[in-house]
Order: C-alpha cells, then structure tokens, then sequence
C-alpha cells in the first residue's frame, strides 16, 4: 500500500543509520516490523499468570508418539 507521510528528517536519517537499510522505504517496513514484534511480546507477556491450562493438554504434548 502506499501511503504520504510527514517525517522528522533527523529521525529518517538516525533510521537508516541504525537499520543499515538501502532506502527509507525499507528502513521504515523495518521500523514498522519491529515495533509489532515488541508490542505482541508485550501482549502475550501481559497474559503471565492470567491463563489456566488443564493438564490434559500438558499430558498430551509431553507423551510419546
């Protein structure tokens, strides 16, 4: 999809000075990638302690085949 935005030149530049990326489109995808990596491990993070699994299902991965 192509998409006009409005960036701060120097935090173009530091971008692609960190990803090492050939273009400011792909330095952005990179960006962009990496920050919804992060927020996902977030997310599951968050769910630490708040899911009950039963032990069936612990049983069922752990027999053998």
């Amino acid at each position: 999809m192509r998409t006009t935005v409005t960036l701060e030149k120097e935090a173009v530049d530091e971008l692609l000075k960190k990803t090492k990326a050939r273009t400011k489109a792909s330095a952005v995808r990179e960006a962009m990638s990496e920050y919804l990596r992060r927020r996902k491990i977030e997310e599951i993070r968050s769910l630490k302690g708040k899911l009950d699994f039963d032990s069936g299902t612990a049983e069922a991965r752990h027999r053998e085949r």
